[in-house]
């Protein structure tokens, strides 16, 4: 993901302080990054200096200044720009592929403890992005359109972590009813 796309995208949605933004993305299932906090302000920093977003000052009663940012003209062109983009094909980084790649090391008991172990995490980022999508999506719905395009976001989100259900409970099943596939001799 393109975090300085991530942030204008955001920010042409509604102004945002840095911490806004660092909450939004990270409860997001649409907005996969690993990064780390500090990357979101110097993220802003640069867009900044790009004059691509600007802030104002929200002084509070309590703590300091908080600095709410909004996209200017040129961020939303360079947003603009970027949505017009040949999309990337998504990368495939599953960890637990590369665990079972030398799972042949693994007594059949613990081979089906780690399947059980991945089945529970899947099953669990399922019920949370569900309970997400049902409590109503922390998304901007200024056009039918673009309430349509984050449904479909979410949908994408539940079939791929339905899939890995699927696919994790098969490969179980398979590993139990094939004989030859018990042990890893």
């Amino acid at each position: 993901m393109s975090i300085k796309h991530a942030v204008l995208g955001l920010l042409s949605w509604q102004p945002l302080s840095g911490y806004d933004l660092k909450k939004r993305i990270s409860s997001s299932t649409a907005f996969y990054w690993s990064g780390n906090n500090n990357q979101i302000y110097k993220t802003l920093i640069q867009l900044q200096e790009e004059g691509l977003v600007t802030f104002e000052e929200h002084f509070q009663e309590k703590g300091p200044a908080k600095k709410v940012y909004s996209v200017t003209p040129q961020g939303q062109e360079e947003l603009r720009k970027w949505a017009l983009s040949t999309p990337q094909v998504p990368e495939v980084r599953n960890t637990f592929l590369i665990q079972l790649a030398w799972a042949n090391e693994l007594s059949g008991e613990e081979l089906n403890s780690l399947i059980d172990q991945y089945d529970e995490e899947v099953s669990m980022h399922l019920l949370m992005h569900e309970e997400q999508t049902r409590r109503g999506s922390d998304a901007p719905h200024r056009t039918a359109r673009e309430a349509y395009m984050w449904q479909m976001i979410s949908e994408n989100t539940t079939t791929f972590l339905k899939n890995e259900l699927n696919w994790a409970r098969k490969l179980r099943h398979e590993l139990k009813d094939r004989p030859e596939l018990n042990s890893g001799e």
